[in-house]
């Protein structure tokens, strides 16, 4: 039990960091939509799209260094390109569900396209995850993961602790 109590709490922390990258990918990607909405004449599909992408960027440099900062870092060029495949597959849902409001049902007032944003990222955000920690940002194998926490506790027993300084 305690095996499968450790990796469910490894999954939640996951989720969790995930969630808060996904949150500040989010708020970029609904700032930057906005406002080419508001300030210029770009179609409300297009300005999404440069939107989504600039919040793919935001989101690269947190998922690969706070969310899966421990993952297998040996493949950066093979991991880069699925991101921006997966991310690409993510964009497409995400401006789908906008295009498909729009287009598909007249629904294009500021606060119709906003609530339609929220379900596009919401269904690209359920792919994303699922996608990104199954084929972008592997786990180590187990063995690699525990000699990695290994010499982690070395590291730190090694370091001179604040009461060490103290006294």
């Amino acid at each position: 039990m305690g095996q499968g109590s450790s990796g469910l709490r490894r999954l939640v922390q996951e989720i969790a960091k995930f969630g808060a990258v996904g949150a500040l990918g989010t708020v970029v990607n609904f700032g930057v939509s906005n406002l080419l909405w508001h300030l210029t004449t770009l179609q409300a599909v297009r300005a999404n799209v440069i939107a989504t992408v600039v919040a793919i960027g935001v989101n690269y440099l947190g998922f690969r260094y706070f969310t899966y900062r421990d993952r297998d870092k040996g493949a950066r060029t093979k991991e880069l390109t699925l991101f921006l495949a997966f991310s690409l597959v993510g964009l497409v849902i995400e401006n789908g569900v906008l295009y498909a409001a729009i287009y598909g049902f007249g629904w294009d007032s500021s606060l119709q396209r906003n609530i339609f944003k929220v379900v596009g990222i919401g269904l690209g955000t359920l792919f994303r995850f699922w996608s990104y920690r199954t084929w972008v940002f592997k786990a180590l194998p187990v063995a690699d993961a525990e000699a990695l926490l290994e010499v982690e506790a070395m590291k730190r027993s090694l370091s001179p602790t604040a009461e060490q300084h103290a006294g």
